[in-house]
Formats: structure tokens, sequence, C-alpha cells
């Protein structure tokens, strides 16, 4: 593949595996600056398909050029993430970007509960959105809210969950597989499955393998495609 000013500038959709503790933001802006350095141009629209939380890994779309409009139409697919709730223990977060503030007994729990427990799970359910989220009210991120310990009240949301496996059971740690659709917090699924259990949970791994038809294993590293623009320099100069 040719990279070109004129290749980014008509547009692409690049498959990016995002690295742990990186905005979704941060890796844009990186994608940007590439592309900007590498072909001595001041501007290139270069847009993310759907946020990742800095704790997550996994497929980021990144559109550039005219592709950017299309970005709503990546955002409304179906989303495939696998990761590792933790029972018998709750954060304000729900995930390990803050501590464990509640513990919880996970003596009750066998496979048997875990398993039948997620059909509660699936199909189109009700479900709020953690209070450490990037979402809006009053003009101001929620995260704002909860940083400065105000009270917020969140409204609940529709989401679709058409699967909800379990792949691995070693209480405290469970191992899981979901497809949902968008505006799902997988945070939120963690918190809500382990309430359900009497046990308390929250996510400690999160990776996104789908977004529709893409696929993470058909994604590049940041690293990877930084090579491959100097490579495009070289050959140009």
């Amino acid at each position: 593949m040719q990279f070109t000013e004129e290749y980014f500038k008509e547009g692409q959709v690049l498959l990016f595996d995002k690295p742990l503790n990186w905005t979704s933001f941060q890796l844009v802006n990186k994608v940007r600056w590439l592309i900007r350095k590498t072909f001595k141009i001041k501007k290139i629209k270069v847009g993310h398909a759907g946020t990742l939380d800095p704790l997550a890994t996994g497929l980021l779309i990144i559109c550039t050029g005219k592709f950017t409009k299309r970005i709503e139409e990546f955002m409304g697919q179906e989303k495939e993430y696998t990761g590792t709730i933790v029972l018998g223990a709750t954060t304000p977060s729900y995930d390990l970007e803050t501590e464990i503030d509640q513990t919880f007994s996970t003596a009750h729990l066998n496979d048997e509960l875990i398993k039948k427990t997620t059909a509660q799970f699936t199909g189109s359910i009700q479900q709020q959105p953690p209070v450490f989220s990037a979402l809006k009210k009053d003009g101001k991120r929620l995260y704002e809210f909860a940083r400065a310990g105000e009270e917020v009240e969140i409204p609940s949301r529709t989401v679709e969950i058409s699967e909800f496996e379990i792949t691995r059971i070693e209480v405290p740690e469970v191992d899981f597989r979901v497809r949902c659709s968008k505006g799902t917090y997988i945070r939120s699924l963690a918190h809500d499955f382990g309430k359900a259990l009497n046990s308390g949970g929250h996510l400690s791994a999160l990776r996104r393998t789908k977004i529709g038809d893409f696929n993470v294993k058909d994604a590049t590293s940041l690293e990877s495609f930084e090579a491959a623009l100097k490579q495009a320099e070289t050959s140009n100069n």
C-alpha cells in the first residue's frame, strides 16, 4: 500500500488496536500529527468512530479526509467486547480507575448461578451510564461532577445486548464476551451483573474485538503505522 497525501485526503478507514492507557482522542491526535508531518500539510480531517476508555484496548476505527462523513454510520454498528469482571467488590467508576469502595462475600457463587444470571442482561435492557463517564449533563462531563464529589442524577437508557457469554470462571474473576448496541457501557454491565449476583462487581479488563464487520485482527498498531509513514516519507524524498 502506497501512502500519499491524496490517499488520506480522499478518505480512508484505518483500523487501530488502541493501546492501554491511551485515550481515543490522543490516538486520533497522534495519527493526525503523523500524517501532517509526513506530507508537510497544514490540515487534514481525522476522527474516530466510537470512544474506547483509556483502560480498554482494542479496535478503534479512525477515518480520514472525506471518510470522516461516515463516522456516524460506523458508530451505529454492533460492537463485540471481551473482558474480565472481578466479583466481590465494587468501585465508584465501575472499573480500575478508582479504588474499591465496598466488598462482598462470593461464597454463594457457583458456575451455574453465574452463567444463568447472564440471561437477565440479554435482549433489550435498561442501563444507567457510569457517573465516571464523558457524557454531558448541563454542559459538564459526568466525570467532572464525580471528581468534585457532586451528586448527579443520570437517566437510564435502553440498550440491546444480543450475546453475553461467560468464557472463564475462576472466582472472583469471570471472563466474558458480549455483543451489544451503540451506547452500551460494559462497565455498567459489570457493575449490574455483580449486583444481580449479590456479590458486587467491577470491570478489570476490556478489549473491543469487533465493530460491525471490522475485526481487531485486521487492525494495526500505532508503531506499525508510524513505520509505514516513515517509509512513505523516504520514498517521496
